[in-house]
């Protein structure tokens, strides 16, 4: 049989095809088939590597950069140490707790030398923050002019001692005619907040107590 009849082979009689046509069109399905399955299963699985790939670069990189970290431990935590120690040193700047009413009187002397009318200075109770230092704020109201601000501000800054006063919804308005004032007054009216170092006896007793852990040791039983 030449290849040329393969054309006149008859679709609905396989039965009466050749038997190496027959062979060939089993080879053929075969390969087709496997071919399918082959896509079909390759598919999922080259998605699957892909993903396997990224994570692997992923992966490396975390190493890497954890790799970094180790190497260099012994020299960050010698930097961290050191700043530890400079940042000590700079919370000893500020007053200590022994110090703190004394400052008040300071800053309140200092308003009253700068030529302010202090019509309100009321410390509030302070607050020990992240166990290194306590906030005290202070309501305050005070009737100046501009000069007068800046010279209480200046005379703040020359106190023996470190004094932050950050401002806490603060108000600085001219003052109403009807207060008998030259209109060049103004008041400042608000809440500031001044900072004083704590030390490590007080943060540790500020800091609050672990769940279960006993405040003092029991008493023992009577014989």
């Amino acid at each position: 049989m030449k290849f040329s009849d393969l054309r006149n082979l008859d679709r609905n009689n396989v039965g009466a095809w050749p038997d190496w046509v027959k062979y060939a069109a089993c080879i053929l399905v075969f390969v087709i088939l496997l071919g399918l399955g082959w896509w079909w299963s390759i598919s999922d699985q080259s998605e699957t590597l892909v993903q396997k790939q990224k994570q692997e670069i992923d992966l490396k990189k975390d190493f890497h950069d954890k790799q970094l970290k180790v190497v260099n431990l012994e020299r960050l935590k010698t930097q961290l140490d050191d700043m530890r120690e400079i940042l000590r040193q700079l919370l000893r700047q500020l007053p200590s707790k022994t110090e703190m009413p004394e400052l008040l009187v300071d800053v309140s002397q200092a308003a009253l030398s700068a030529g302010l009318e202090t019509q309100l200075f009321e410390p509030g109770p302070e607050a020990i923050q992240e166990g290194f230092y306590a906030e005290k704020p202070i309501k305050l109201r005070m009737l100046g002019n501009y000069h007068q601000f800046g010279t209480f501000i200046s005379e703040v800054a020359r106190l023996p001692r470190v004094v932050i006063l950050t401002m806490h919804d603060v108000s600085l308005k001219p003052s109403a005619p009807a207060s008998g004032k030259a209109p060049s007054q103004l008041t400042l009216e608000g809440t500031v907040k001044t900072y004083r170092y704590v030390d490590e006896d007080e943060a540790d007793a500020a800091a609050p107590k672990k769940p279960g852990a006993p405040n003092a040791p029991a008493a023992k039983a009577g014989k």
